[in-house]
């Protein structure tokens, strides 16, 4: 085999079933493997930015998945930045496979070089500023164990993503030592005296009836701890608050969920949080709209107990009374176990109360525009059990945020702390090839959408049944309401959408453009029930902003 089938092989063992990917010059040999596959489906986008989000989508919600995107050389390669960038800073194991320029040329000015030599970028620096570690094959013999421990260091301790850089002329190049790679991750588990410290205190805290929170951050999907976290809070009676990373992770219509907490939190979960005495923080990072901008102090006057893979996260923003460095699974079931073996009681406390999703609908705005809350509650009442919905970034992710009231296994996701636009309009699309049997819906705003929306000829051509709704607004919203809270104007924040319905059908997908509060339900149900690529355009109102305190930001 030549270093290109190797690449592939090896992927097909480790269990990857869809790869994405642009074609260009220098590895256009690549596709040719990649064609012979039976076990890869390979998705050829419109834009390689795509290709990473994609990619990153494929093992948002399947940790065990690996996110597989490839490019040509120089250009085609840069263009996968911005997913490399999120996979790094959402702890997702993604790897990025791009051509390279062949060692005799490289210094020339080959098309495309990008060594750092002869004033040609750095794409190996670059990349191995946004990944946990960038690779060359120089010797197709050295392709095996690359490979081996790339994937290795995707998945282990927090991850995030790699990348590994071809050259042209190695290819095709034959691998005399072809074997199969060996996987293996290891759990982080936690030390005993960090775990005795944290049962002592919070079996203090259940004798007396104090006042726990715990809140659900993503590192507990990475971890697979929701059996765990059930177990902790339905034995001991714990409230719990998820971040945005984690909504849905456990069920919202739980009795002890108090929705999220932070600058777009529930009421409920906001008021405990004031209230609570003492705070377990699992698998989250303290991200900036989580914490009202990073406040210093709200932690005043409360016990932290933080647990977290990653060191480096642990005092990053707040310092814990007690550090817990562990994978999330091992470390509960270290703490439900020793729990149960006090014998100690349950808490009870009354909750408040107050989520965005209770609150009484708008129905109809008097200049005729439809509430986005209005309409993302309707979204909620129609998901099917297993649905996936993608907020992406803008003020419609933060009203999916507060109106989606989430139950059973659906599942909502946001943008990180990088964010980039349009990172879930196409990321979507990686979701649904990693989740065949669940409905997929992405949350676009109209700016997000017009961003790279023509990936939707991608969904089209492969038969990737995903159903984005755009909040039609006509606005970049959220920024305009930031500009006028600090400065009372605000400029360039208005622009002309097309006809999305139109623009769908000239793509074989099917649109539908709704303009009244009452036909948002029967589209968004006929949409699902199509089973392929659609559009929903809804006219929102732009004169209404979500719950954010734009102006502290």
């Amino acid at each position: 085999m030549d270093v290109n089938q190797t690449i592939v092989k090896i992927l097909e063992d480790v269990g990857v079933d869809h790869v994405f990917g642009g074609s260009g010059q220098v590895n256009a040999t690549m596709l040719l493997s990649l064609r012979d596959s039976k076990k890869i489906k390979t998705v050829i986008i419109r834009n390689e930015q795509a290709a990473s989000f994609m990619a990153c989508g494929y093992t948002m919600f399947n940790p065990g998945n690996l996110g597989v995107c490839f490019a040509t050389g120089g250009p085609g390669a840069f263009n996968l930045f911005s997913g490399m960038a999120v996979a790094y800073s959402d702890s997702l194991p993604v790897l990025a496979i791009t051509g390279y320029t062949s060692k005799n040329q490289r210094g020339k000015g080959a098309l495309n070089e990008s060594t750092g030599l002869s004033r040609t970028p750095d794409s190996h620096a670059m990349f191995s500023a946004t990944t946990k570690k960038s690779f060359i094959i120089e010797n197709p013999d050295d392709t095996c164990d690359i490979l081996e421990e790339a994937i290795n260091i995707a998945f282990n301790g927090r991850p995030g993503p790699v990348h590994i850089h071809v050259p042209k002329d190695i290819t095709v190049a034959q691998v005399t030592n072809y074997r199969k790679v060996k996987i293996n991750i290891e759990k982080v588990n936690p030390a005993p005296g960090q775990i005795d410290q944290t049962v002592g205190l919070l079996n203090e805290a259940l004798i007396q009836n104090k006042k726990v929170l715990a809140i659900v951050g993503y590192g507990a999907i990475q971890s697979h701890a929701k059996t765990e976290l059930l177990e902790l809070i339905n034995s001991f009676k714990v409230p719990f608050t998820q971040t945005m990373d984690a909504k849905g992770f456990l069920p919202e219509n739980h009795p002890l969920c108090l929705g999220i907490y932070g600058t777009s939190g529930d009421e409920a979960a906001n008021r405990y949080f004031d209230e609570a005495e003492i705070v377990v923080a699992m698998g989250n990072s303290f991200a900036q709209n989580a914490t009202f901008g990073f406040k210093a102090d709200i932690f005043n006057d409360k016990k932290l107990i933080h647990i977290n893979i990653d060191p480096a996260e642990i005092g990053k923003v707040y310092q814990p009374d007690i550090a817990v460095v562990s994978d999330i699974k091992p470390a509960l079931q270290q703490i439900n176990q020793k729990l149960k073996t006090l014998n100690t009681k349950a808490l009870s406390h009354e909750l408040p109360k107050g989520r965005y999703y209770d609150l009484a609908p708008v129905v109809q705005k008097a200049n005729g525009k439809i509430h986005p809350g209005d309409m993302v509650r309707i979204l909620s009442d129609n998901l099917p059990e297993n649905a996936i919905v993608m907020g992406d970034a803008g003020s419609h992710m933060l009203w999916l945020s507060c109106y989606l009231k989430l139950s059973g296994n659906q599942r909502y996701q946001n943008p990180g702390s990088f964010g980039p636009m349009a990172s879930h309009t196409n990321g979507c699309l990686g979701v649904k090839c990693a989740n065949p049997d669940k409905v997929v819906i992405s949350g676009s705003g109209d700016g997000c959408y017009q961003m790279a929306g023509f990936e939707l000829m991608t969904a089209v051509q492969n038969n990737i049944p995903v159903v984005w709704v755009i909040f039609n607004n006509g606005e970049f919203n959220v920024i305009k309401k930031f500009l006028l809270n600090m400065m009372n104007d605000q400029a360039f924040m208005q622009f002309d959408n097309p006809d999305f319905v139109k623009y769908a059908e000239a793509c074989g997908a099917t649109g539908y453009r709704v303009e009244r509060i009452d036909d948002f339900a029967p589209a968004l149900q006929k949409a699902i029930a199509l089973n392929k690529p659609v559009l929903i355009d809804v006219l929102v109102d732009s004169e209404v902003y979500p719950p954010f305190a734009l102006g502290k930001v």
